[in-house]
């Protein structure tokens, strides 16, 4: 009972935090990016043409990002650079496609792209791929 009132640093707690948000939004975002290439006809469809890029190198974009960095998010491998394109891909969801309404339709990117911002700042943490080829 007294840890969940302690204002104590504890590496090991921050470690395993860093993990859990690691965990839970790489594996929602991959399967996300997952769900867009096996149907990837119909995502071409309802994707935008990016600065004239076109709509199926557009989702081509997004599926990478979505599921290969999704995925190197998870296993804790180039982490900060990994979180790099999905930042990116979120503020053009949030100010490209969404406009900017931040209290509306816009409000579930927003909760996307800030542990992506966390983790671009913190690190995988000692519980990860980066942390086992740093030593």
């Amino acid at each position: 009972m007294r840890k969940l009132f302690s204002t104590r640093y504890n590496p090991a707690a921050f470690n395993t935090a860093l993990l859990v948000l690691r965990l839970g939004f790489g594996i929602l975002l991959a399967h996300h990016g997952y769900l867009k290439i096996s149907n990837f006809q119909q995502t071409q469809g309802y994707m935008m043409d990016f600065m004239g890029i076109g709509k199926s190198a557009t989702a081509a974009l997004v599926i990478f990002t979505e599921l290969f960095c999704g995925s190197l998010i998870i296993i804790g491998l180039f982490t900060r650079l990994a979180c790099i394109p999905i930042i990116i891909m979120f503020v053009v969801i949030i100010f490209k496609v969404g406009h900017a309404d931040f209290f509306g339709k816009e409000e579930l990117p927003i909760a996307y792209i800030i542990p992506f911002i966390a983790l671009l700042f913190t690190g995988a943490g000692k519980i990860s791929v980066d942390n086992m080829i740093s030593k």
